[in-house]
């Protein structure tokens, strides 16, 4: 979901503007994860601002909604208006930008993105919305079922630029999950859908189980989730308050033993539905600085549009997780990545 924070939006000249950078904070985090500490669980190493604002082969670079390691260990970064960039994963350059599109040939609202054993993309589209499976190189080779109940009106019950934003594959590959934004009409309780599918042969996949999460108010949206090696996920719960800023938390949550909502036409009062579990890992607000500038009004100004989320890897007990903010390529609104270790 392109999330607006301000009324007015970036001019054409935007794309020649000026590198902003930041690399505050130490490149190697060594003892980080308690002088850096956003919680008991959760440090900051450093940020980087080096995107903000930049091109790349006449490609705007921004609008990032989805991160993904790829198989060659760089850094692929999907934004939602239908590019797919490939990023060093130290210098975070772009190495090459590909575009998508659907099979009548037109942009995608590109959210979600999962990148496949054999190196495929599953990619996520708010409009309909969709998964389609593209080659490295943009082609379309597959597209997923979705439940009708998660359509966009009037198809579904699904809200127009609130649907598929969190992508991930679930350990061993042989279950793909996405996160509704926001709940489809009719689940008044506030919950929100994730949907899972299974692996069939050829690599295909078909509808499986459903479950129900509950943010933590009916501001916030689900923009982002990834599965961890035991089946659990980090989420992000991400919401935006006029004149205050962004709201933005990290969430461990378990959807092992929640109930299969597939076969629940309204998730209102909820007799005999178990939510995923979930516990706060931190609240990004709580973060020190790191030097960091805000454009507008922000809790701290750390804090921006953060939509993207990749596990990067592991390191002394902590995972390496790198967070993405999506600038809707607005004046007042920064690309910035965050790097984190947190304890799950």
């Amino acid at each position: 979901m392109r999330l607006r924070t301000v009324l007015t939006t970036a001019t054409a000249g935007l794309a020649a503007a000026t590198c902003l950078t930041a690399a505050a904070g130490p490149a190697n985090a060594g003892n980080s994860h308690t002088s850096n500490a956003c919680s008991s669980s959760v440090s900051i190493d450093r940020l980087s601002d080096a995107l903000d604002k930049t091109t790349y082969d006449g490609t705007f670079v921004g609008n990032f909604s989805a991160l993904a390691v790829d198989k060659d260990g760089s850094i692929a970064a999907l934004e939602d208006r239908s590019s797919l960039f490939d990023l060093n994963a130290k210098t975070l350059q772009p190495k090459r930008a590909v575009h998508l599109a659907d099979e009548n040939g037109a942009d995608l609202d590109s959210e979600g993105l999962a990148i496949d054993r054999d190196g495929t993309r599953l990619i996520t589209s708010e409009t309909e919305p969709s998964i389609r499976r593209y080659s490295a190189d943009g082609k379309i080779l597959d597209r997923l079922p979705v439940p009708s109940s998660l359509l966009v009106a009037p198809a579904g019950r699904a809200v127009s630029n609130q649907t598929f934003e969190g992508l991930t594959l679930l350990p061993g590959g042989h279950t793909l999950l996405a996160s509704m934004e926001y709940p489809i009409a009719g689940d008044t309780s506030g919950d929100v859908r994730f949907q899972t599918w299974t692996r069939t042969k050829g690599d295909h996949f078909k509808l499986a189980a459903q479950y129900a999460y509950k943010p933590d108010a009916s501001f916030l949206g689900v923009p982002e989730v990834q599965a961890l090696p035991d089946g659990r996920l980090l989420v992000l719960e991400r919401g935006f308050t006029s004149g205050v800023g962004n709201t933005v938390r990290l969430y461990l949550a378990d959807p092992r033993h929640a109930t299969d909502t597939s076969k629940t036409d309204t998730l209102t009062g909820r007799p005999g539905v178990h939510l995923i579990k979930k516990t706060l890992l931190a609240d990004i607000a709580d973060c020190p600085t790191l030097g960091a500038t805000a454009k507008q009004p922000q809790p701290n100004p750390l804090l921006d549009n953060i939509e993207g989320m990749v596990i990067t890897g592991r390191e002394k007990g902590r995972y390496k997780v790198l967070l993405v903010s999506d600038d809707n390529q607005n004046t007042a609104q920064t690309t910035r990545f965050y790097y984190l270790r947190v304890r799950a």
